[in-house]
């Protein structure tokens, strides 16, 4: 990934692509994905470019605790009880966006495993 962020995800935060977003604050957005897996769906990224979690690193142990409290937040604000946080880190993992993103899942009962 480009340092600029040159994802889709890095066009929704410069604002070139449009998102519904439910939660924004200086260190990350939540937005609703737009291919919903469940009645809720919600994606959470970080402002900062960090194209996977393995490429995560000490640096970002705030950020990443942020992230998943955001992804709570935004659960129980979209009237969940119970839901499921997805990060997939990698091609084989399911990962189709480098840009570090939280999947918010609920709404439904979720299986397990997932596929």
């Amino acid at each position: 990934m480009a340092p600029d962020g040159d994802t889709v995800f890095g066009k929704i935060l410069r604002g070139e692509i449009p998102c519904d977003q439910v939660y924004g604050d200086d260190q990350c957005i939540a937005f609703r994905d737009v291919q919903p897996q469940a009645p809720v769906h919600l994606l959470v990224i970080p402002r900062e470019p960090i194209a996977q979690l393995a490429e995560a690193t000490d640096a970002h142990q705030s950020l990443l605790g942020h992230l998943l409290l955001v992804a709570a937040r935004v659960a129980r604000q979209e009237g969940l009880q119970s839901w499921r946080t997805v990060i997939n880190s990698g091609a084989e993992a399911g990962q189709t966006v480098f840009h570090l993103h939280v999947h918010v899942i609920g709404g439904r009962p979720l299986a397990w495993p997932p596929g």
